[in-house]
């Protein structure tokens, strides 16, 4: 279930981040299959994310001397 709240109408409660811990006003909050919310930052949620799409094995060359041309 989504809920879009927009930032413009309505202020949103700053809430505590479950990963870090810290008290934000920018977060999303999900909803688990146990019915728990769970509110991430929009950090959090970035570094989560972020090399989502990199291939396991990807690395590059041309840290290692080798400059391909």
């Amino acid at each position: 279930m989504t809920v879009s709240i927009d930032s413009k109408t309505l202020s949103k409660p700053t809430v505590r981040c479950a990963e870090c811990d810290r008290e934000v006003e920018h977060y999303n909050t999900f909803l688990s299959p146990t019915n728990e919310l769970r509110t991430v930052c929009w950090q959090c949620l970035a570094r989560e994310e972020k090399g989502f799409n990199a291939d396991r094995g990807f690395f590059r060359r041309g840290r290692r001397g080798v400059i391909p041309r």
